[in-house]
């Protein structure tokens, strides 16, 4: 099993194993593997391939949904949407000594997550998000703040249209790391925007101490 670092302040999530090639080597510490629609082979090539390569560059792999695989091939670290989470088996989960965050968008679904007693929680879409069509509106600030209070000491990802600009305010706002998507893989440049979150959010990290 790979060594477990845990998240970061910056937290962002690639759609395969070559955007994570891209990223890794920049300095990000913690990367979010989020495949879809991919073969089971495909899944279990991608996992090992990225572990290998998290593990080259310090930095903790997050793996979205596939727990079993997961598990399996030696992450050590996962993220469970509702449905998954549901499906999942946590016993094994934890038995295993992996970490899990899960995915919540309202009231329904926190009960539901804290029920099974994860390591983080993400809220969102904090921002409207141009990645996909959402069922859920913006969150905004007011419900990052009252979902940490809610939560208590247990980490709290925010994810959704947020930029360097309105990263500042989504951490005031009681958010402990910001998942990040739209804003890097659209960009001209990938790879200069992920170094100037990286820049950004060591700023923010000095602030906070």
């Amino acid at each position: 099993m790979s060594e477990r670092l845990g998240l970061d302040l910056f937290y962002p999530i690639v759609p395969d194993v070559a955007w994570l090639d891209r990223i890794a080597p920049l300095g990000v510490r913690c990367i979010q593997l989020r495949l879809k629609d991919a073969s089971p082979k495909e899944v279990r090539r991608q996992i090992a391939a990225s572990i290998e390569i998290t593990r080259e560059h310090v930095c903790q792999l997050v793996v979205n949904d596939y727990w079993e695989e997961a598990i399996d091939i030696g992450a050590n670290y996962i993220h469970l949407g509702q449905e998954d989470l549901a499906a999942a088996d946590l016993a094994a989960i934890k038995k295993a000594d992996v970490q899990f965050g899960v995915s919540t968008h309202d009231d329904a679904e926190l009960d539901i997550a804290l029920a099974a007693k994860p390591d983080y929680i993400a809220l969102g879409p904090v921002f409207e998000t141009k990645l996909k069509v959402m069922k859920w509106q913006p969150q905004g600030l007011e419900r990052v703040s009252d979902w940490k209070s809610r939560i208590g000491r247990i980490p709290l990802v925010a994810i959704g249209g947020i930029t360097p600009d309105r990263a500042p305010d989504v951490l005031a706002a009681g958010a402990d790391y910001v998942s990040v998507i739209t804003d890097f893989l659209t960009h001209p440049d990938p790879e200069q925007r992920v170094r100037e979150w990286l820049v950004h959010m060591d700023g923010l990290r000095d602030r906070i101490g």
